[in-house]
This record gives structure tokens, C-alpha cells and sequence, in this order.
């Protein structure tokens, strides 16, 4: 799908924002880099600011007009902050990502970015179908090109993957019998201890139950924590000597 997103950037003045750009793009996995009447290209800046993202470079594709880097397109989204007379469909960043994966399943699909000084002319604009703005301070409303692609390629990676985090590993929750077995067995032991009296066990076991059910115990979890009370366990029987009743203990009776 991410071949069919072309990333159109429009007479850049700074050739360190087409790399930084071609560097944005490589961590969203996007390859295709289409340069309108480019300043300077290439470049040795440009190269510096791609920071290893040089084969993005290689193989961008320059054009001599907008209408020529648009073409075999579906659908084109033009970035711009500014709302024109006859405004386009506009949404933002995640809205746009939506559609843009959607329709990249099957047609070519343009993102459009504007000039650093002044963005993207109303002339260019029509010749897009909808307009992508990022919501920013309006007192200073001004964001680095190879930024706004970021964020965009951002929220494009996002649809595509929406469960990625950044430990993929699955993790094993501890099952509903295992979670109770924990509580008989941290229950007897704080007996054991004399932490709880029989006449009050009822309602501290079920605030401590309450605490632990807040969080999703995971199988390794109760694990150590039964080797925990396994430990106390073998010490008290080895005959130390048992706490008395201590001052939390007094206060939660009084509850």
C-alpha cells in the first residue's frame, strides 16, 4: 500500500529540507519522494540531513510542474494551514491518514506540500481534493516542512498498525484460578503473621484484592509473588518471632 503514497514537495528552498524530509519518511516506511522545481538538487546538504535515508534521495522523482508530479494520481491532499475562499474538504492529520490508507489499498494517492515561505497557491490548491491542516498555536502557527511531514506519515503508520507498541512480545496473563489461589495463599499468610484477625480479615483482604485487580497480573507476576509469601512462609516456621498487631493494622479496624 505505501507504494502507492507519493510525498510531493513543492519548490523547497533549502535542500536540508528535502533530506530531513527523506529522512521522516524512511521511519514511516514511506519511499516514494516527488520534488517540484526543487531549489537546489541535489545536494550535499540534503544528503547530510537524510541521515541514512540516502536511497529515498537516489530515486526521487523531479518534476518541472506540479500537474506533472500529480499525475497518474486518484486522490490529492493538499497541506495547508490557511482557508481560502472556496475551501476544500479539510481534516486533519488523522482524519486525512484514514482515507489516505483506505484508498492506497487500490489508487495512487498525492500528499501535497507547500513552499517553506508561503505554502501552497490557491491555484495549486485546486488541484487538489481535500486540504490537511495540522492544529498548531495560531500566534505561531509555523511548522518545519520536514515536521509536517513527519506527523503525517505519523498518523498514516498509526492506521495501518494501530495495535503496534513498542514491545510486540505477547504477554501471558495470569488466569482467574491462578489470581485466586494467590489470594487464599496471601490471605493465610497474613494470618500467619498476625497482619490480619479474623474479625477483619474480610475487609482488608477486600481492599488488597481491589488494589491487585486495578492492574492485569500477568502469569510471572503471581509467580513471584506466591514465591514472596512461600518465603515468609518457611521463615515463620522455622519458629521467628510474630509481629503484633501494628498501627495500620489499628487504624483499618477503626474503619
Amino acid at each position: 500500500m505505501n507504494n502507492n503514497i507519493r510525498i510531493v514537495l513543492v519548490n523547497t528552498s533549502h535542500p536540508g529540507n528535502i533530506g530531513a524530509v527523506a529522512r521522516a519518511m524512511k521511519t514511516m516506511q514511506l519511499e516514494n519522494l516527488y520534488l517540484v522545481n526543487p531549489k537546489e538538487f541535489p545536494n550535499v546538504n540534503a544528503t547530510a540531513m537524510a541521515a541514512g535515508a540516502d536511497d529515498i534521495l537516489a530515486k526521487a522523482t523531479v518534476t518541472k510542474s506540479l500537474q506533472e508530479a500529480l499525475h497518474d494520481t486518484k486522490i490529492v491532499f493538499g497541506t495547508s494551514t490557511r482557508f481560502r475562499v472556496l475551501q476544500l474538504p479539510p481534516l486533519n492529520p488523522k482524519e486525512a491518514a484514514k482515507i489516505i490508507t483506505n484508498e492506497g489499498k487500490a489508487h495512487e494517492v498525492a500528499i501535497v506540500f507547500g513552499r517553506e515561505n508561503n505554502g501552497l497557491s490557491n491555484e495549486e490548491l485546486e488541484m487538489c481534493n481535500y486540504q490537511v491542516y495540522i492544529p498548531t498555536d495560531p500566534i505561531f502557527s509555523s511548522l518545519n516542512l520536514a515536521a509536517a511531514v513527519q506527523l503525517i506519515a505519523y498518523e498514516i503508520k498509526m492506521t495501518e498498525q494501530p495495535n503496534t507498541s513498542f514491545n510486540s512480545s505477547p504477554i501471558e496473563l495470569a488466569s482467574s484460578d491462578e489470581i485466586q489461589y494467590f489470594y487464599q495463599h496471601l490471605q493465610q499468610t497474613l494470618l500467619d503473621v498476625n497482619f490480619l484477625y479474623h474479625k477483619n480479615q474480610d475487609l482488608l483482604m477486600a481492599k488488597l484484592k481491589r488494589m491487585f485487580n486495578k492492574t492485569q497480573l500477568e502469569k510471572k507476576e503471581v509467580s513471584i509473588l506466591r514465591g514472596i509469601l512461600t518465603a515468609i512462609n518457611t521463615k515463620t516456621k522455622s519458629g521467628l518471632p510474630r509481629k503484633t498487631k501494628n498501627v495500620s493494622l489499628a487504624m483499618t479496624e477503626k474503619e
